[in-house]
């Protein structure tokens, strides 16, 4: 058992594929948590296997159904962690060690990221941190519709072993989330009351490839680093333009 009392929480849709592996690699933890937004294929089945907290809740949002899984966990921290990320041993044994000291209440965990079969090192993507380790009672979410945040009222650190992400193993895999992803943060911006520019839709993307590509030195990263700077700055494009098509007609893109 780990010197603190952790609960892992995860957040599911239709994630046989890495729902298992996921779950292997926390199982060290006291207790996991898995709230599924009413799975198709066989999540649900698979995570039953490793705990009897599986709660299937209707999909309202990526903070709702964090927030509602974290507030089903018992223990005194959480460990949030998506159903495409791997603990790593190594990351287990420094969190099995940690004793945070008074007035701590999370710690950043660094995010490795998996593209196109290559470990991304750079274009800003990693290390990447992300508070994902919290005193329960101290984390609030942020109302965000996409990459929801989480914030404690304490001090926070940073480990050192990263949660491994295998976020786009295929530009298949990739694709199937940029539609999605795109229109989420548009529909985001458009409620900020923002507008997209010619300047948003021209320049900001070849900034965005810049950016990552050079300053980030995305080009130590080889191929799969310019083809990741390419995507991402076609990602912020397309974006901009679902923006600027909402502010034409408020129901946004079909």
């Amino acid at each position: 058992m780990p010197a603190m009392d952790i609960s892992a929480v995860i957040i599911t849709l239709n994630e046989e594929a890495n729902i298992e592996a996921c779950l292997e690699s926390v199982s060290w933890a006291r207790e996991i948590v898995v709230v599924d937004a009413e799975s198709s294929d066989r999540t649900r089945e698979i995570a039953l296997r490793f705990t009897r907290e599986v709660h299937e809740r209707k999909w309202e949002g990526y903070s709702q159904a964090k927030a509602y899984a974290i507030s089903r966990a018992t223990s005194e921290w959480v460990l949030s962690i998506d159903a495409d990320e791997r603990a790593t041993p190594e990351l287990e044994e420094e969190i099995r060690s940690l004793e945070p000291p008074a007035g701590v209440d999370g710690y950043m965990v660094p995010i490795r990221p998996l593209f196109l079969g290559r470990w991304i090192k750079h274009c800003g993507w990693y290390p990447g941190y992300k508070l994902r380790l919290f005193r329960k009672d101290s984390a609030t979410m942020t109302p965000r519709r996409l990459h929801e945040g989480i914030r404690v009222k304490g001090v926070v650190g940073k480990l050192v072993n990263p949660l491994l992400h295998y976020a786009y193993p295929t530009v298949r895999s990739y694709f199937r989330k940029f539609s999605r992803y795109t229109d989420i943060a548009a529909r985001e911006l458009h409620e900020r009351g923002k507008r997209a520019s010619a300047f948003d839709i021209a320049i900001r993307p070849l900034f965005s490839f810049l950016k990552m590509y050079i300053f980030k030195l995305g080009f130590l990263d080889g191929i799969e680093g310019l083809v990741l700077c390419v995507f991402s700055s076609l990602y912020v494009h397309v974006k901009y333009v679902k923006l600027r098509e909402m502010a034409d007609s408020p129901g946004g893109p079909e």
